[in-house]
């Protein structure tokens, strides 16, 4: 079975100003040298990239026309004209606020307070990121399917398998049939039964963890509606993806590895994946919400003593 892949961030409209620096945190890994110098120019000064031509801005960057105009096209923009309006726009918006008083660069002899003010910052940045950079529209079709699935599968490994377990279990609660699977041979034994009506989610930073394609690629020649919630959206993981989430892409670095700034866009866009759900099923939904508190409810209660 083939199905047609929608090209990644092919919206009808350019992102708004304050998506664009998001985008270029999200895509740069994955862009060549040269368009990486552009996109790195123009995140970090959009103000003065605003005011330079095409040529200008070439110069700046020691790269080509071409190199500047395919960047600005990978960012969502028509042409060059588009991303300097978005960028006047981001330089805008970035004078009226304040700029952060902290970065994410944690150093081994940070105080300890000194470190949770850093991971608060990135975390709220990755964050807003994430939301700047999450297709609505994906993000619907994706809850119009997981509504109505006859069966929903999670496949996530490593820190993704967390966030996999985080939204089975939350499906669970509202009444839904949904299991997320963690051993690829499971993943891939379950996928075999899935068909159309079913669902399969898929759950990788890299967009490139086979462990997790596999299983993806298997319910989507079964005929399930498959999604793929990634960092990573124009990696592998998305030829089998009838919808495509994108997660921000947090820097790294020596103390703060990637799996705990994905853990926290990834859980971001679950929770906006699972409200979507709740709020189209919420006849059923809220009165099995009920049932599994009330079931859990002397669980949380103190014990009697005699």
């Amino acid at each position: 079975m083939t199905r047609d892949v929608k090209e990644i961030f092919s919206g009808d409209s350019p992102p708004a100003p304050a998506a664009l620096a998001a985008k270029v945190r999200t895509l740069a890994p994955s862009m060549t040298r040269s368009m990486q110098l552009v996109a790195e120019a123009v995140a970090g000064d959009p103000a003065g990239c605003a005011a330079l031509t095409v040529t200008g801005l070439a110069e700046l960057t020691g790269t080509s026309e071409a190199t500047v105009v395919r960047t600005a096209r990978l960012l969502g923009y028509p042409g060059y004209r588009d991303l300097r309006l978005a960028l006047a726009g981001l330089a805008a918006h970035q004078e009226s606020g304040r700029s952060p008083a902290v970065t994410a660069d944690i150093a081994v002899d940070d105080p300890i307070a000194e470190v949770v003010a850093k991971l608060a910052f990135d975390e709220q940045q990755t964050l807003a990121d994430t939301a700047a950079g999450l297709d609505t529209v994906q993000l619907g079709a994706a809850v119009a399917a997981a509504s109505t699935a006859r069966r929903i599968d999670v496949y996530g490994v490593g820190a993704s398998s967390l966030v996999g377990q985080d939204l089975a279990q939350k499906l669970l609660r509202i009444g839904l049939i949904a299991h997320a699977h963690t051993d690829p041979h499971l993943a891939v034994t379950n996928a075999v039964q899935l068909r159309a009506g079913d669902v399969a989610i898929a759950i990788t930073h890299s967009g490139s963890t086979g462990d997790v394609i596999e299983p993806l690629r298997v319910a989507f020649d079964r005929g399930a509606t498959t999604v793929a919630i990634t960092g990573r959206p124009d990696g592998p993981v998305s030829q089998y993806a009838d919808h495509v989430l994108t997660t921000s892409t947090a820097r790294e670095s020596e103390l703060r590895p990637a799996a705990m700034s994905s853990r926290t866009s990834q859980l971001l866009v679950v929770d906006c994946l699972f409200i979507g759900v709740a709020q189209r099923t919420y006849e059923t939904a809220a009165p099995a919400l009920a049932a599994s508190y009330e079931a859990l409810a002397h669980r949380h209660s103190p014990r009697s003593t005699r």
